[in-house]
């Protein structure tokens, strides 16, 4: 096994990478990303780390070779950045992922792509708490689901014809992300457990009675994984989308369960600053899905917010006292 992973300096990737290494199943692991990423620490298998502008056609070239077996693509410009830069969102978010493609289908076909999208490709349900499946027609709120769209129909279209082995999963907003915020419109729901539970102010932007699909880290790796191991005939001639497994919770649940770790000093510490622009595109994804198709398919269900909360302060820091 041969895996790349593109975005792999983000801290899905770094998971993801952790992962496979402990897995050993790979003979060799390139990680790369627009800055140098860092490799988990491993005597075997060999990993090679990439600082690489995918929109480019000889790194694609140098990157995308006969050997691969298996490709995972998490990179992207993520939803606020993209609504606020549409030229960067359309040239990272689109162009350079058919590139990624097109260079794919010609050099090995048929290969296996695992490809990150998101439920942001959903406007509004028809109603509230309506539950969304796969069967649902997307309608994008925000440029960033529109542009992960487009990339879904040609992977799914290049699939059908047998020129790739895509996997298209549509991630939830994964919670809790470690390090710095990102440029997500959703980066506040991390942002309102990782600042305060390391004694840092956080600002909340959105209304207390907004509710989001959400989804820890471990299961999202654990999925990716999965869908990487599907068969084929899993499938059966349909899309190759899948809703990953979530919960919804709404802020006021995430504010109460921020008390119950970190207790009301770490409650203080989150400031109300409404942002409209934030809220809109939060607002347009929906909260509810029904995903009994990804459940029939072996993917992992979530568990409950309590329980991703202690797997963050495991995985990347402990609570203050």
């Amino acid at each position: 096994m041969n895996v790349l992973i593109t975005g792999a300096g983000g801290f899905i990737g770094q998971a993801l990478a952790t992962v496979l290494v402990k897995e050993d199943r790979a003979a060799s692991i390139t990680l790369t990303d627009v800055v140098e990423p860092t490799a988990p620490e491993s005597s075997r298998p060999t990993i090679r780390c990439v600082t690489a502008d995918l929109t480019l056609q000889h790194v694609c070239d140098s990157l995308l070779t006969k050997e691969l077996t298996h490709v995972f693509l998490l990179h992207g410009i993520m939803s606020g950045a993209a609504e606020a830069d549409l030229e960067l969102g359309i040239k990272v978010n689109i162009d350079a992922t058919r590139l990624i493609f097109d260079t794919l289908r010609r050099v090995n076909p048929g290969v296996r792509v695992v490809f990150t999208s998101t439920t942001a490709v959903y406007g509004p349900p028809p109603s509230p708490g309506f539950p969304l499946t796969e069967a649902n027609a997307p309608s994008p709120g925000s440029s960033y689901g529109a542009q992960k769209l487009i990339s879904e129909i040609l992977l799914n279209d290049y699939s059908r014809r047998g020129l790739l082995d895509g996997r298209i999963v549509r991630l939830p907003t994964v919670l809790v992300r470690p390090g710095k915020p990102t440029g997500a419109a959703s980066s506040f729901a991390s942002g309102i457990f990782r600042e305060p539970l390391g004694g840092q102010k956080s600002v909340l932007p959105v209304s207390k009675d907004l509710s989001v699909w959400i989804c820890s880290p471990r299961t999202v790796v654990k999925n990716l994984i999965h869908a990487r191991d599907i068969p084929i005939e899993a499938y059966e001639n349909r899309s190759r989308v899948v809703n990953l497994p979530g919960i919804t919770v709404s802020v006021h649940e995430m504010l109460a369960a921020l008390k119950a770790i970190g207790g009301q000093e770490a409650l203080d510490l989150v400031e109300e600053e409404h942002d409209e622009r934030t809220e809109k595109i939060v607002k347009s994804w929906p909260a509810k899905y029904d995903t009994t198709r990804a459940k029939q398919m072996g993917f992992a269900d979530d568990g409950t917010l309590e329980n991703t909360l202690n797997e963050y302060l495991e995985d990347y820091g402990r609570k203050k006292t």
